[in-house]
């Protein structure tokens, strides 16, 4: 058995941490929409829906972003 694959992040993790950084990219891009729409509408129904929606993004993005720390985290403390 090879030490190094003990330390030695994943392919599967490097795959996970890929797609969630892409996935982070792409709610940081939707959460601008939602905001720039929300700026820019006047009806009050479309007040609320882009303020649920910015609400339901950010919630998305705080999430996304906790799962990218944690993969970071880990490669710091088990580098190689």
């Amino acid at each position: 058995m090879d030490i190094l694959k003990l330390f030695k992040p994943s392919k599967e993790t490097d795959d996970r941490y890929t797609l969630l950084k892409d996935d982070l990219a792409r709610t940081t891009a939707e959460l601008n929409i939602a905001y720039t729409n929300l700026q820019n509408v006047v009806e009050p129904d479309l007040i609320d829906y882009y303020i649920y929606q910015a609400k339901a993004v950010q919630m998305r993005y705080k999430f996304l972003l906790e799962c990218v720390k944690k993969i970071e985290d880990s490669y710091a403390k088990n580098p190689l």
